[in-house]
C-alpha cells in the first residue's frame, strides 16, 4: 500500500510529507519482537524507548499523508483495517535501531548541512523549480512541527540515509542476472487453443437420492448457516445533527461576508514563465521577444522546453512568489511582462488565456453557506454528545436508553451476518459506513463494550452485541435444490476435465489440434507471439503460466475465462528473447539493484534489532490504538 501511495503522491505538500515521513526503502518493518516493556513506552530498542507520543505523531502524520494522497479523509479505524498501526510501529522500531547504531558510531550532521539539504530537496521547491520557504512552512503546519523540530526530524532521516547508502553503495548487479531476467521476460510463444463445447460433450442426468446424499455429505460445509448477530447501534452522524441545528439569516449573512472570497469563482489565467540565472539573461530574452522572437523561442534559447514553461490554467494564489503573481495577473491576454526579480527567481511571464472570475451573491450561495454553518455547529455538538453517551455507558445505560434520552438515531439489528445481510438476504443495516459498523459488531462479545466507530463525516457510532447465533448445519431436506445444483455443477466439471484429458492424449499421440477441436465442437485459434505477462483473448493467466512451462509442441488445459468450459492449448513455437537493448538492460539492472538494496538493508536492520533487542509492550500498544478487543 505504501508503494502505491508513493506512486500516487502529487504536489508540493504530498511530496514533502512523503519526503519526511517515508524512508527511501520499505523494510523498516523487519523485527524480532517479544512481549513486555516498561509502562512508559510502547516499545524499546535496547534502552531507547518509543513513547506513545512518538507513535501517535507518526501515526497521525502517515494518516494525513494517506488522506491527502487519496483525496478524502481516512479515519483511524479504516487505516487500522489496512494494518497502518502495526506498520507505523515496526517502522519506528526499525528507525530507532538505525538511530542507536548512528549514535554508537558517533555520526552527526550540522544544522547548516540539514538546511542545505532541505534547499536542494525537490520536495521543497516551488513551481519555478527553486527552493520555496512557503513550502517548508506549509509542511511544518501540516505536521505540527517547529523549525527546530523539522531540522531534528530531517537530521535523523539523513543519518539513516547515510548509513544505509554506505551499505548499499557496493551492490552490483551481475550482467548474467540481467540477461537471464531479460530472457525470461521477453521470450515469446505462439499458442494454439480451442474451447470445448459443453453442449456436445457434457451429458448430466438428474441425481437420485443416493447421489444427492453423497454430494451433501461430501460438501457439508457448503450448507451451513452463517453466524448471525443481534446488534444495538447508536449513530451520531453529522448529517443527522445538521437537521437539528438552527442557522439564522444573520449568522448565514455574517459567515458569507467573512468568507465571501471562498464562494467567489476566482479569475484563472494560463501562464507561461521563463526563469533565468540572472537579470542580464532575462533582459536579453525580453529584448529578443520585443524584437520579434516568440516567447517559446526565447525559452528554448534559455535551455527550457515548452512543457517546462507552462504553469497551466491557475488562480493567483497558486503562484507562490507574490511579485510574479502580481505581474502575471496584471497583464492583458498575450501580454509579456517586464523582467521580474522575484523572491526565488528572476523571470518573465506571458499570459496566453484568461478566464474571468465570477463574484458570488448571498442569494446565489446561501444554501451552501447554511449547510456549511450547520456542519460546523453539528461537529461542535458531536463532541458534547459523545461525552454524554460515554457518561451514560459508564453508568451502565444500554444504547437504546441513551438514544432515547439524547434523541439520537438508534437501530436494533435483529440479525445480520458479517456482510450486513439478514437471513433472507436483505440489507440488515441502512446507515453511513454500515459495513464498518457491522464489522465492529463482529469483533465484540455480548456484554463487553467496544471502542466506537469513527464515521467518515466526523460522526461516531457505538455498537453492542446483544446476542450471537452460531453457524448451524442445514438439514438435507431444506437444501435439496442447492445440493442438486452443486451435483450438476460438479458433474459437468468432471466430464469436461475428463474430456479435456482425453483430447490432450490424442494430440500427444500425433493427432492435429484442429482434428481434435472438431470433435470437441471448438475452433482452433492461434495467438500472436506473446510474453509471460500477456493474456490473449481466449486464454487465462493459469493457461499462460502452463504454456510457458511446456516445451514446444506441449499440450495443456485450463478452465475457460468464464469457468463454463475447458480450454485445450498447444505451444506451437518458442522464440528466445533477442539481446537486450541498453535501455532494457539499464531498466532491469535498476530494478534488480533496488531489490538487492532492500534485501541488504532488511538484513542490516534485522541484525541491529537482534543485537540491541526489541521489546513491545503489547498491552500498552493495544490500549493506545484501541485494538485490545480485537
Amino acid at each position: 500500500m505504501l508503494e502505491a501511495m508513493r506512486r500516487g503522491a502529487q504536489g508540493i505538500i504530498a511530496k514533502a510529507l512523503f519526503a519526511i515521513l517515508i524512508l527511501s526503502f520499505a523494510v523498516w518493518g523487519v523485527a524480532d519482537v517479544f512481549t513486555g516493556s516498561s509502562q512508559t513506552s510502547i516499545a524499546e530498542v535496547g534502552e531507547t524507548p518509543i513513547t506513545p507520543d512518538e507513535y501517535q505523531r507518526a501515526f497521525q502524520n502517515e494518516l494525513n499523508a494517506l488522506s491527502y494522497q487519496v483525496g478524502r479523509r481516512i479515519s483511524a479505524e479504516q487505516a487500522r483495517a489496512f494494518g497502518l498501526d502495526e506498520r507505523v510501529l515496526q517502522r519506528l522500531i526499525g528507525s530507532a535501531s538505525v538511530d542507536v547504531h548512528a549514535r554508537q558510531l558517533g555520526l552527526a550532521l550540522s544544522d547548516q548541512a540539514i538546511i542545505d539539504g532541505l534547499q536542494r530537496d525537490p520536495a521543497f521547491h516551488g513551481p519555478d523549480g527553486k527552493f520555496s520557504r512557503d513550502a517548508v512552512e506549509n509542511v511544518m503546519r501540516q505536521l505540527g512541527l517547529t523549525e527546530a523540530g523539522l531540522i531534528r526530524l530531517r537530521r535523523q532521516e539523513e543519518l539513516r540515509r547515510h548509513l544505509t547508502s554506505a551499505l548499499t553503495a557496493g551492490s552490483v548487479v551481475p550482467r548474467p542476472m540481467v540477461e537471464e531476467m531479460h530472457a525470461y521476460r521477453e521470450e515469446t510463444r505462439r499458442i494454439a487453443h480451442f474451447t470445448i463445447d459443453p453442449a456436445k460433450i457434457v451429458k448430466v442426468t438428474a441425481p437420485d437420492e443416493a447421489k444427492l446424499k453423497e454430494t451433501y455429505e461430501t460438501n457439508k460445509s457448503a450448507f451451513v448457516t452463517p453466524e448471525m448477530r443481534k446488534l444495538a447501534v447508536l449513530i451520531l452522524s453529522v448529517e443527522d445533527l445538521k437537521k437539528t441545528v438552527t442557522v439564522t439569516d444573520a449568522e448565514a449573512k455574517a459567515a458569507y461576508e467573512q468568507e465571501k472570497a471562498t464562494y467567489d469563482t476566482p479569475e484563472k489565467r494560463r501562464i507561461q514563465q521563463i526563469s533565468f540565472r540572472d537579470k542580464a539573461a532575462a533582459e536579453a530574452a525580453k529584448k529578443a521577444i520585443a524584437d520579434g522572437k516568440s516567447f517559446v523561442e526565447a525559452a528554448t534559447a534559455s535551455g527550457a522546453k515548452e512543457s517546462d514553461i507552462d504553469l497551466g490554467l491557475i488562480v493567483k494564489s497558486q503562484i507562490i512568489d507574490p511579485k510574479i503573481a502580481d505581474a502575471a495577473f496584471s497583464l492583458p491576454k498575450d501580454g509579456v511582462s517586464d523582467v521580474i526579480e522575484g523572491r526565488f527567481t528572476t523571470a518573465i511571464v506571458r499570459v496566453t488565456d484568461i478566464e474571468p472570475g465570477v463574484e458570488s451573491t448571498f442569494d446565489g450561495v446561501k444554501d451552501k453557506v447554511r449547510d456549511k454553518l450547520a456542519g460546523e455547529k453539528a461537529r461542535v455538538e458531536i463532541q458534547k454528545l459523545h461525552d454524554e453517551v460515554d457518561d451514560g455507558r459508564s453508568g451502565g445505560q444500554p444504547l437504546k436508553a441513551i438514544g432515547e434520552r439524547l434523541k439520537l438515531r438508534f437501530v436494533e439489528v435483529a440479525a445480520t451476518d458479517r456482510t450486513n445481510k439478514t437471513p433472507d438476504g436483505k440489507t440488515a443495516l441502512e446507515a453511513p459506513a454500515a459495513q464498518q459498523i457491522v464489522a465492529k459488531g463482529f469483533e465484540g462479545q455480548v456484554g463487553i463494550e467496544q471502542e466506537p466507530v469513527e464515521l467518515a463525516d466526523g460522526g461516531i457510532a457505538w455498537v453492542d452485541v446483544l446476542s450471537v447465533t452460531p453457524p448451524a448445519q442445514k438439514p438435507l431436506e431444506t437444501v435439496k435444490d442447492e445440493v442438486k445444483s452443486l451435483y450438476e455443477t460438479q458433474e459437468r466439471q468432471r466430464q469436461l476435465r475428463e474430456a479435456a484429458t482425453a483430447f490432450i492424449e490424442r494430440i500427444r499421440k500425433g493427432e492435429t489440434i484442429e482434428a481434435v477441436a472438431a470433435d470437441a465442437g471448438g475452433k482452433v485459434e492461434t495467438t500472436l507471439p506473446v510474453t509471460r505477462n500477456t493474456t490473449p483473448q481466449g486464454l487465462t493467466r493459469p493457461a499462460i503460466a502452463q504454456a510457458f512451462a511446456l516445451a514446444a509442441g506441449g499440450v495443456g488445459t485450463s478452465d475457460s475465462a468464464d469457468n463454463s468450459s475447458r480450454v485445450v492449448f498447444q505451444v506451437k513455437d518458442i522464440t528466445p528473447a533477442p539481446p537486450p537493448t541498453k535501455e532494457q538492460a539499464d531498466k532491469i539492472a535498476a530494478e534488480l539493484a533496488k531489490e538487492i538494496e532492500n534485501d541488504v538493508v532488511a538484513s542490516y536492520v534485522g541484525a541491529l534489532q537482534r543485537q540491541y533487542g526489541v521489546t513491545i509492550n503489547r498491552s500498552a500498544f493495544e490500549r493506545l490504538t484501541g485494538t485490545g478487543a480485537q
